[in-house]
């Protein structure tokens, strides 16, 4: 196999990336339900602090003719030709936390290669854990939280968390293998599959994307902005809702899911420790308002003003 070093480079800020940080993944390719990976990824590149620390060759990774880029014809010119990029960045959440994040194209080349990169990457920066999320279609309804399978070595994760869990050969995407090598080696991985609605799934369903954020939040501690999200999931549902309310077909079709998934689910209700009795996840000022309020009292009993 190729060095695995040629699939990269390195920014000068890689040098500056403190050690032990927990690894994000999300790439786009092979399967998107709901536009979870897309928008996880776009929200958190729009509303967080970030810097790249390491680019990945698009030449070498990347089939132009399955995945064609854009460019604009500008009357009697072209201009704005932008390749799709692989970038790994050092990322601060709401509260200043740090963390690794990598996202763009999934590889269409070179995935043991890209594999063998990734490890070096883990290695270098000595990255405590890895999490990845992608969606898949599923036939649930938008009514219901949207269900998680986990997969990887986290069994607080697993046990607390996944609604489905299938003995089933699934397509694999990249992002699996390295799950699968990190595995080998003991190193702390998990893996998050999305169940969207099918009917919703050419769509950008905003609720595919806060489950993403708690996903990550669950297994990593990070805290991400999400009213803006949340504000667009009540937009987007009270549309889908009305266009339910006015076709009788896509009323039942929606009605029989919901007694499935309620048949499915009654005697094991996993629901997010993150998330309220309405099953809303709080906003990031109030779960820093939270931490505070814990690192307040943590401080008073180291000392000694609270028995």
């Amino acid at each position: 196999m190729p060095d695995p070093e040629e699939l990269y480079t390195l920014t000068a800020d890689a040098d500056g990336v403190p050690e032990g940080l927990h690894l994000v993944m999300g790439l786009t390719g092979f399967a998107d339900a709901g536009g979870a990976v897309a928008q996880f990824t776009d929200y958190l590149l729009n509303t967080l602090d970030h810097t790249i620390v390491a680019s990945f060759d698009t030449d070498a990774l990347l089939d132009y003719r399955a995945r064609r880029p854009v460019i604009y014809f500008d009357q009697d010119h072209l201009t704005n030709y932008q390749p799709p990029s692989l970038q790994l960045y050092l990322a601060r959440d709401e509260i200043g936390q740090p963390f690794l994040f990598l996202t763009g194209f999934e590889p269409d080349f070179r995935w043991e290669q890209f594999t063998a990169a990734m490890l070096q990457l883990v290695e270098r920066f000595t990255v405590s854990s890895t999490t990845w999320v992608h969606a898949i279609p599923m036939p649930v309804p938008h009514t219901r939280p949207i269900g998680v399978t986990v997969s990887g070595n986290r069994s607080d994760l697993i046990e607390n968390r996944s609604v489905w869990r299938p003995h089933t050969q699934v397509a694999a995407n990249v992002l699996h293998l390295l799950e699968f090598r990190l595995h080998e080696r003991g190193a702390s991985t998990v893996g998050y599959v999305l169940l969207v609605p099918h009917y919703l799934g050419d769509t950008e369903f905003p609720a595919a994307a806060l489950s993403a954020l708690e996903s990550t939040s669950a297994s990593t501690g990070l805290i991400f902005p999400t009213d803006h999200l949340r504000e667009a999931n009540r937009e987007f549902v009270a549309r889908i809702d009305d266009q339910v309310q006015g076709n009788p077909e896509l009323a039942k079709l929606v009605g029989t899911l919901e007694q499935r998934y309620d048949a499915y689910m009654e005697g094991s209700p996993l629901r997010s420790p993150l998330t309220d009795e309405d099953g809303e996840l709080p906003s990031a000022d109030e779960i820093a308002a939270e931490l505070e309020n814990f690192l307040a009292l943590r401080r008073s009993r180291d000392d000694g003003s609270v028995s």
